[in-house]
């Protein structure tokens, strides 16, 4: 049994203030749950410590939102995984369709990235998914092997003891629109026999794979009804207490 991860990503949202009235809001309703879920969070880097500090003693975990791959240098802007690690950080989101699409994130860099943190011994949550375009081009499943066993390579069956995929239909990302539960599980049953191929039956059974796009507390239900879907990361509807806890008490 896969025990279910729902993530939040805040992405740019939340105030140091904000994150912690909206943490405690979050660790107070979790802890009145009898479910068996793991809960992580993903506020902006100028909040992490505010969040690991408010989180401190419960069950939710803090996420990065980003990281770069090189331990120190002269690399204006960007946040090391050691330094991730001090500010709190369990776990990281590395090769988010955001990332990917404003600020040049390939299969090489996110690769990069993934070693880096497991260097550090950060959790990650490793996204992949495909356009609206390459949809409609029926392309999805060989973009999503390409970025399956690009930000795989050279991992250990070790590593992949700390990893989680995310896919995400870049179409369905803040746009209100949600992939059936159907081209869900396709996708993220073919993630698993990718991960299968790559490593072996145990890794690939193990793999906790969640879905990115539009989650609600309406939707979660049915998504977790497909036997490949192990949680959600959650966009917007993680800015409030009440739909993000609605969505970890699915």
């Amino acid at each position: 049994m896969r025990l279910p991860i729902i993530a939040g990503n805040w992405k740019m949202h939340k105030t140091i203030p904000e994150t912690r009235k909206l943490v405690y809001g979050i660790v107070e309703k979790k802890a009145g749950l009898n479910n068996k879920c793991e809960v992580i969070i993903a506020p902006p880097f100028t909040a992490l410590f505010t969040a690991g500090e408010a989180a401190k003693g419960s069950e939710v975990k803090i996420a990065a939102q980003n990281i770069h791959w090189e331990e120190k240098g002269a690399f204006t802007g960007e946040v090391s995984a050691g330094m991730l690690v001090d500010a709190g950080c369990t776990y990281v989101i590395i090769g988010h369709s955001e990332r990917r699409l404003y600020f040049g994130e390939t299969n090489e860099t996110v690769n990069l990235k993934v070693k880096s943190a497991l260097k550090s011994g950060l959790k990650l949550i490793i996204c992949v998914g495909e356009t609206l375009s390459q949809r409609e081009r029926g392309i999805t499943l060989s973009v999503i092997k390409g970025q399956v066993e690009g930000g795989l390579k050279y991992l250990s069956l070790e590593d992949m003891l700390k990893v989680v995929i995310a896919y995400e239909p870049v179409w369905a990302i803040g746009t209100g629109k949600t992939a059936t539960k159907e081209q869900a599980q396709e996708v993220h049953a073919f993630i698993r026999e990718s991960v299968r191929n790559l490593f072996n039956d145990d890794i690939s059974e193990s793999l906790r794979i969640l879905y990115g796009g539009s989650v609600k507390p309406s939707n979660i239900k049915e998504l977790m009804s497909m036997p490949d879907i192990d949680g959600a990361l959650v966009g917007g509807a993680s800015l409030d207490v009440e739909s993000f806890i609605g969505i970890v008490n699915f």
